[in-house]
C-alpha cells in the first residue's frame, strides 16, 4: 500500500511535468481562454439572409448571442449603439461596402474586434481590411471550426483591451529631447556623468553593448557643450572599407587615387570646431590609427596624396563594443591611442540590467511615433508589458524600439497586446514556469527526492523489477495522456523511440510472451 501511494504521487508530479513540456511543445504560453460572458455578443452584417443564418446558428451552438444587419448603413448603427464584442463583415454590400463601414467603426472608436468576410479576395481587399484595423480577414464559404476558433480570438482580444488599464503616461516626450530616457540608477549615473564633461573639451570613450544608445550620448554631449553651434559628425568605424576610411576621415587631393577627380575635405576639416564621433573605434585598422593619435596629439591631419599639414581643432568622442584592453593584450589596437581616447570613459548599462526604465522608455517612444501618426497604439496591456520587461533584450534599447514600432503596427486597436509581440519575445519570456523556475514546482521537485528516496528504501520490500516495471508503465501512460494521445509528442518527451513507447503500452502479459 505504501508503494502504491508513492508511486502514485510520483506519477502525479511526471504527469504534471509531461503537461508543462507540451504545452511549450504546443507553442502554448499558459495563457487561459476567456470564459464567454453574456457581454460576448457577435453582429453579423452580411447582406445574404443564408449566410446571416448559418453565422448565427454556429455562433449560438458555440455559445454566443448574436445581432444581424443586412446592410452596411445598418450593421453601422447597431455596432455604435448595442457594443458587440466582435463583428462580422462582409466586404461587398450594397451601397456601402464592408471596407467603408470599417473605416467609419475605426473613427467613431467602436472597440469591437471586426472579422471582414468577402467571397471575392483580392490583394487589394486583403491589404486593405488589415490597414484600416480589421482583426481578422476571412474568405468564403467557411469553415465551422474556422469561424469558431477565429471568433474565440477576437473575443479574447475584445475583452484584453477593455479590462487591461494600459500603461498609462509616464513621460512627457519633450523632455528627453535627447532621447535619452531612464530614472534608474544606472542611467542617472550615465547622466551624471555627461553632465560632467559637457563643459570640458576632454576626449570621451563610451563603451557599452550594442544597442545601448553609444551615439544618443555622444550627441547629448555635444548639444550641451561650448561646440553645440558647430558640426556633429559620426563615422561608423566598422562600416567602411579599410582602404576609403582614411579619405573619409582626412579627404584627399585630387588625382591622388584612381577617381579622386577634385579636391576633397574629409570628416576631421568638416568638423572643425565641433565634434568628431568615431563609432565603432575598435574595428579601425592599425595604420588608421596611427593617422588618428597624430591629428590627436598635434591638431593638425594630412589629406591622402597631401603634402601640407591642415590645422583642425575637433573633439574627438569614440564608442565601441568591443573590450579595447583586451585588443591592447593582443597587439590589435595601439596602446597610446587606448590611452588618448580613454580620457574620460563612460559605461552605458544593458537594458537588462535596468528593467525599471523599461515603461518609460515604451511610452516615450508610443508618444514620439503616435505624434508623426505613423501608429493608432497609444499604450500596451498589462500582459504586454510585462513579457517585455521580462525579455533579455539582448538587442538592448535599439531592439525594444523596433519591437514596439512593429507590435504597433499589428495592433487592432490603442492598446497593444501580447498577440501583437514578436513570437520570438512571446517566447522568450511567456512560456510556462518551468518546474525549476517557480516556487511551487521547486518545492515538487523537493518532494520528488524525498519519493524517490523513500522508493528505493521499499526496493527490499518487493522485487525491484516488477516495481521499475509497474513506474516506467505509469509515467508513459500518463505522458501520453499528457500529450492527447499523440504518440510521437510522447516519445520524444520521454526521450525513447516511437517502438519503445509503443512496447511500453503494451500489458506487461504480452511483452512477457514476445521476449520469452
Amino acid at each position: 500500500m505504501v508503494v502504491a501511494a508513492i508511486r502514485g504521487q510520483r506519477e502525479s508530479l511526471c504527469l504534471q511535468r509531461a503537461r508543462w513540456a507540451c504545452q511549450r511543445r504546443n507553442g502554448g504560453v499558459g495563457r487561459e481562454k476567456m470564459a464567454k460572458t453574456d457581454a460576448d455578443k457577435v453582429l453579423i452584417v452580411d447582406d445574404d439572409k443564408e449566410v446571416r443564418y448559418s453565422l448565427k446558428r454556429v455562433l449560438q451552438r458555440a455559445g454566443y448571442s448574436t445581432e444581424e444587419a443586412e446592410d452596411g448603413e445598418r450593421g453601422l448603427a447597431l455596432a455604435q449603439s448595442g457594443a458587440p464584442a466582435v463583428i462580422l463583415l462582409d466586404n461587398r454590400m450594397g451601397e456601402t461596402s464592408g471596407m467603408e463601414v470599417l473605416q467609419n467603426l475605426r473613427s467613431s472608436a467602436v472597440g469591437a474586434s471586426v472579422v471582414m468576410m468577402t467571397a471575392y479576395g483580392t490583394t487589394q481587399t486583403a491589404i486593405e481590411a488589415m490597414k484600416f484595423g480589421a482583426f481578422d480577414y476571412l474568405m468564403k464559404p467557411f469553415e465551422t471550426d474556422r469561424i469558431r476558433e477565429v471568433v474565440e480570438r477576437a473575443v479574447q482580444a475584445y475583452h484584453s483591451r477593455r479590462e487591461s488599464r494600459g500603461t498609462g503616461t509616464r513621460v512627457r516626450a519633450e523632455d528627453y529631447a535627447e532621447g535619452l530616457v531612464g530614472d534608474s540608477p544606472a542611467m542617472q549615473a550615465v547622466l551624471k556623468q555627461v553632465g560632467q564633461v559637457t563643459a570640458s573639451d576632454a576626449t570621451v570613450m563610451i563603451t557599452g553593448e550594442s544597442g545601448t544608445g553609444k551615439e544618443l550620448v555622444a550627441r547629448c554631449i555635444h548639444q550641451h557643450s561650448l561646440r553645440a553651434k558647430k558640426n556633429f559628425l559620426a563615422v561608423n568605424c566598422a562600416a567602411i572599407p579599410d582602404n576609403l576610411i582614411e579619405s573619409e576621415l582626412f579627404g584627399h587631393e585630387k588625382g591622388s587615387f584612381t577617381g579622386a577627380t577634385s579636391q576633397r575635405q574629409g570628416k576631421f576639416e568638416l568638423c572643425d570646431g565641433g565634434t568628431l564621433f568615431l563609432d565603432e573605434i575598435g574595428d579601425m585598422a592599425l595604420p588608421t590609427q596611427t593617422k588618428i593619435l597624430r591629428a590627436i596629439q598635434e591638431g593638425e591631419i594630412q589629406r591622402v596624396g597631401g603634402t601640407t599639414p591642415v590645422a583642425v581643432d575637433v573633439r574627438l568622442i569614440a564608442a565601441t563594443n568591443k573590450d579595447l584592453e583586451a585588443m591592447v593584450r593582443e597587439g590589435t589596437f595601439r596602446e597610446d591611442l587606448y590611452y588618448r581616447l580613454n580620457v574620460f570613459p563612460i559605461r552605458l548599462p544593458a537594458l537588462r540590467d535596468r528593467p525599471e526604465d523599461i515603461p518609460l522608455i515604451l511610452d516615450y517612444h508610443l508618444q514620439r511615433l503616435g505624434s508623426s501618426g505613423k501608429i493608432r497604439a497609444r499604450g500596451l496591456s498589462d500582459d504586454a508589458l510585462a513579457i517585455l520587461r521580462r525579455y533579455e533584450w539582448p538587442g538592448n534599447v535599439r531592439e525594444l524600439e523596433n519591437t514596439l514600432y512593429r507590435s504597433a503596427v499589428v495592433a487592432q486597436g490603442e492598446l497593444i497586446l501580447p498577440e501583437d509581440l514578436p513570437l520570438e519575445v512571446r517566447g522568450g519570456a511567456g512560456e510556462p514556469a518551468s518546474p525549476a523556475a517557480s516556487p511551487g514546482a521547486t518545492a515538487a521537485a523537493e518532494d520528488a527526492d524525498e519519493l524517490l528516496d523513500r522508493l528505493f528504501v521499499s526496493l527490499r520490500e518487493e522485487s525491484a523489477g516488477a516495481l521499475l516495471e509497474r513506474a516506467e508503465s505509469g509515467l508513459v501512460q500518463r505522458a501520453v495522456e499528457a500529450c492527447g494521445g499523440n504518440q510521437s509528442e510522447a516519445s520524444a518527451l520521454l526521450g525513447i523511440s516511437r517502438s519503445k513507447l509503443r512496447s511500453r503500452l503494451e500489458p506487461s502479459s504480452s511483452r512477457s510472451r514476445k521476449s520469452a
